[in-house]
């Protein structure tokens, strides 16, 4: 059977510094009765937290209880007790609009497609409305009807030209058909120079992996065409990196780091001792007014020389960057 707890003594506000004057005074004089009921209230208290210090069942929630402050009463409930306004209430939530990218997606949002305008096979604008019965006219809808079909094509198209040949069966001279007009010079043009270079470093996709899928949807490309179509175009947008570059440069804050990379024809630099045999693909982002810029460089340089060799563009005047490695 649990044994009852000892019955708490009444609350009484006194703090220490009121009982240490109360028995300054006990030594002089006799105590008033206000002091004396201080005093013993103090030593009620003393004895009834020794008595539930020595039960088990004493928490500290029930200490707290008896010896601190119960702070249940709110300020606005306080405030608006004593007539002083507290202000308008917060709104009601709103709720969450819904996240953009869920369900289907419009016709408007195919900004890549090629468009077909398909007019009506009977009818023009201005003509008779082919109900008889109303005697209206039609006229152009500024939206039209809308169809997405989509289909599945090779990530770098071919087309085979067979130009046809006709040759004299007396004096053997042969005749080719003209190519027809746009074809150009080139076997690679641009856009297939661009597509290999976002398949392979945009969307990373290993260059033997890019050969084997072109290569079985029909349009045999081997690695090495396709490394010199990039290399060749490359040079366009030499310019393009070059200021991404300059303003890396400026960033507030840079990442750099290395990871290994295997170039077998790759030429030693000049700068580079002799013992170093490693090459690798340094990638450094720089912050630059709240953007982000990625810079990639392979070679035998590690990141540190790599991001030494980009801050020598840094304007004259700027702090030292940031630098996480």
């Amino acid at each position: 059977m649990k044994r009852p707890g000892p019955e708490a003594p009444p609350r009484i506000e006194v703090s220490c510094e009121e009982l240490e004057a109360l028995l300054d005074q006990a030594r002089q004089e006799p105590l008033r009765e206000e002091g004396y009921q201080k005093l013993k209230a103090a030593v009620r208290t003393l004895g009834y937290v020794t008595e539930l210090l020595e039960n088990q069942d004493a928490t500290l929630a029930s200490l707290r209880r008896l010896l601190c402050h119960s702070n249940t009463e709110k300020t606005g409930k306080v405030l608006r007790q004593a007539g002083i306004e507290t202000g308008p209430k917060k709104p009601p939530a709103t709720p969450k609009s819904k996240a953009p990218g869920h369900g289907r997606n419009g016709a408007a949002a195919y900004h890549g497609a090629r468009k077909v305008q398909v007019s009506h096979a009977s009818l023009r604008a201005g003509d008779a409305c082919p109900d008889s019965r109303c005697g209206g006219k039609v006229y152009a809808q500024r939206d039209p009807g809308v169809l997405v079909r989509i289909k599945g094509q090779a990530p770098i198209a071919a087309t085979v030209y067979e130009l046809e040949k006709l040759r004299c069966h007396l004096c053997g001279k042969v005749y080719t058909a003209e190519a027809p007009e746009g074809v150009g010079e080139k076997k690679y043009d641009e856009g297939a120079a661009s597509m290999i270079a976002l398949l392979r470093y945009g969307s990373g996709f290993p260059w033997y992996r890019l050969k084997s899928l072109e290569q079985s949807l029909g349009i045999p490309l081997p690695v090495a065409t396709q490394c010199g179509i990039v290399a060749e175009t490359a040079a366009w947008f030499q310019p393009a990196l070059d200021e991404l570059i300059r303003q890396a440069a400026q960033g507030e804050l840079v990442h750099n780091d290395d990871t290994s990379m295997r170039v077998l024809s790759l030429g030693r630099d000049a700068d580079i001792s002799p013992e170093r045999t490693g090459v690798f693909t340094s990638g450094i982002v720089c912050i630059f007014q709240g953007r982000r810029i990625a810079l990639f460089f392979t070679g035998r340089k590690h990141a540190g020389e790599n991001l030494a060799g980009v801050l020598q563009q840094r304007a004259e005047g700027l702090p030292p960057p940031i630098q996480m490695c």
